[in-house]
């Protein structure tokens, strides 16, 4: 057949009668999201209904049609037939995905599309042998990977990803999860909860996943992620063979901010004499706001005012992102940030953050805004009291009057960070992460202010970025399968 270039969903497989829509007809389970992964998948996709379907039903369809670009047309009027100008021959390249308990025209045989049937209760109209069957919606997507991967040989590769539907909105419209194979061969499926997660992995290649999603909670270092993530994981602690875009085991440095900051201190190794100082961020962990001589700790840990205190968990919880820059010693007491915390070193960077994201071998960087310098901060407190800056990392950003933009002139080493970078993929095996990087004014020491795993990277245009997420990907798989 080739490569599925169209895919056609019949009005059978769609709608279901009942509930309160006006018109009487509603999208049956799992047709809402199996609708979400086709409208990403990059190809041509059609909805199908019949010449005497009720207007209702076909209100429905044409309103999802129209929300998601898709064509709709009717199927078997046998004076006018609208058919999808999608340019397609009709010999191949087509999938009509169909309910058993619906009779389909003999006519259609003569287009030789591939018949997906699903099996819609024991009542079935339909017995053709050629056909497909699935049982759930769900396995549609996972059966047109199957169906491609035959197509182009042994190259092709499926990758089953699984993390928060905002994350895979994200990266779905940007074109990073394509149904059809990449130039690399690679074809990305969701892995559902509406299937056993063991089935569907039986037919993945690869899995990508952003865990740090996942978490539910993490006490005394112990670290609880949600049924799926812990499904997965005992899913490949019996299979070792399946390659995962990273082992868990691998990320978890990066959910430590103490463990990660850390790890920092081992570039040392990479400074030379004469050149930009690459470092961590001076930290100091605590487990007691009350009970701690901040004055003598801070001396201890190479730390001046103002500093910036995180909580020790970097994600996964609520409250991880919560923080505090705080002026005055006595301040700290008064903080609301989640314990045990990271004292780390507020560094004055003229507003400027750069972000280097890691996609294998490749890294790339962007600029971006970022919190203005501490005098800055100072100007711009209520009055002359200094209270403490609390904010939520993930929602905003502290920021004063004024355009604080990067003004310093300062530039980037970027050869010293890519270094240090690749420094960082050696030491945690990790694929795909991003590092936050400041220019200390005076100094111009590069620090290093966070480590992520799995970022959007969406400051790089896609054209460059999506092709270098594929090539890591693959390359990861490559690799492994060499061994």
């Amino acid at each position: 057949m080739g490569v599925v270039r169209g895919v056609i969903l019949d009005e059978s497989v769609l709608l279901t009668e009942g509930g309160e829509d006006k018109n009487g007809f509603i999208l049956r389970p799992g047709a809402e999201s199996l609708i979400q992964t086709l409208s990403r998948s990059k190809i041509h996709i059609g909805i199908s209904y019949d010449v005497d379907s009720p207007d209702g039903k076909v209100s429905v369809l044409q309103s999802n049609a129209s929300l998601k670009n898709f064509d709709c047309f009717i199927l078997n009027d046998p004076t006018n037939e609208i058919m999808p100008a999608w340019s397609i021959n009709t010999d191949g390249g087509i999938v009509y995905l169909v309910s058993n308990k619906k009779e389909v025209l003999p006519k259609l045989s003569s287009y030789k599309w591939l018949l997906v049937v699903l099996n819609d209760g024991d009542e079935s109209l339909y017995y053709t042998t050629d056909a497909l069957r699935i049982q759930n919606l769900a396995e549609f997507p996972l059966t047109m990977c199957q169906l491609n991967k035959s197509s182009t040989g042994t190259n092709a590769a499926t990758v089953g990803y699984i993390m928060k539907p905002s994350r895979v909105v994200d990266f779905a419209n940007r074109g990073a999860f394509p149904l059809c194979p990449t130039q690399n061969g690679l074809m990305f499926v969701p892995l559902t909860p509406m299937l056993p997660l063991s089935t569907q992995l039986k037919n993945i290649d690869i899995v990508l996943h952003k865990a740090t999603d996942e978490i539910l909670s993490v006490e005394d270092n112990k670290i609880t992620f949600t049924e799926n993530i812990q499904e997965l994981q005992r899913y490949l602690e019996l299979h070792q063979d399946l390659c995962v875009i990273d082992p868990l085991m691998n990320i978890y440095p990066l959910l430590d901010r103490l463990e990660i900051q850390q790890i920092l201190l081992g570039l040392e190794e990479l400074n030379r004499e004469g050149s930009h100082l690459i470092r961590g961020a001076h930290f100091l962990k605590i487990d007691n706001f009350e009970e701690f001589n901040f004055e003598t700790g801070l001396a201890e840990a190479r730390l001046s005012l103002p500093c910036i205190v995180k909580p020790k968990i970097a994600c996964g919880v609520g409250d991880a992102h919560k923080m505090a820059i705080v002026f005055r010693v006595d301040d700290f007491k008064n903080v609301d940030v989640p314990l045990p915390a990271v004292i780390q070193e507020y560094v004055d960077h003229s507003s400027t953050l750069y972000k280097f994201y890691v996609l294998g071998e490749k890294i790339f960087h962007a600029v971006k805004n970022s919190i203005p310098n501490a005098d800055v901060l100072k100007k711009s407190s209520n009055g002359d009291e200094l209270k403490p800056l609390e904010f939520d990392s993930l929602k905003s950003l502290p920021t004063a009057s004024g355009d604080c933009s990067a003004t310093s002139g300062e530039s980037i080493d970027v050869k010293l960070v890519t270094d240090a970078a690749n420094w960082l993929r050696r030491r945690l095996q990790l694929t795909i992460f991003g590092l936050d990087v400041v220019i200390q004014e005076g100094t111009r020491d590069h620090v290093i202010v966070d480590v992520n795993y799995l970022p959007s990277f969406k400051e790089v245009g896609d054209e460059i970025s999506i092709p270098a997420f594929w090539e890591s990907i693959r390359g990861k798989y490559d690799l492994r399968l060499s061994k």
